[in-house]
């Protein structure tokens, strides 16, 4: 994992179009791959949604309002207990779609409950587009 690539704040919907990065051919199978999105090489997505349903083996699925994407939770996470219908921060590397029919997956390394605050979910809407404003779509320029 090279921790110099920024986790990029996203939309669900923003994992579908993320693109293999020519450097991910040359890195090793140890690391997460790079993608490139908005033209912005990294590896990691920093996300938050409604989990929708869980299972036992640390799968869930989140949803943003956009998208749904799949959550595979690190052993380390499972002290605290997930539950539908929580609004979560997830940090995690992207793993590549592996077919058209699937779901993007976030290795969650980081989770984070916000339920508690429930202005989160508005302010998130707001950070993502002014980070695409401010950074990613700019880059493009």
């Amino acid at each position: 994992m090279d921790y110099s690539l920024a986790a990029l704040k996203l939309f669900c919907c923003h994992l579908n179009d993320v693109q293999p990065s020519s450097s991910s051919s040359s890195s090793s199978s140890s690391s997460a791959a790079a993608m490139t999105l908005f033209g912005i090489l990294f590896q990691r997505a920093w996300l938050q949604g409604v989990l929708l349903s869980g299972h036992g083996d640390g799968r869930f699925l989140l949803d943003d309002g956009s998208g749904v994407v799949e959550l595979s939770l690190s052993p380390e996470s499972h002290p605290q207990e997930w539950k539908k219908g929580m609004y979560v921060m997830v940090v995690g590397p992207f793993t590549a779609l592996q077919s058209a029919n699937a779901l993007p997956l976030i290795k969650v390394h980081k989770i984070v409950d916000l339920s508690p605050y429930p202005d989160r979910e508005a302010m998130w809407h707001l950070e993502v587009i002014e980070a695409c404003k401010l950074f990613y779509l700019r880059s493009l320029e």
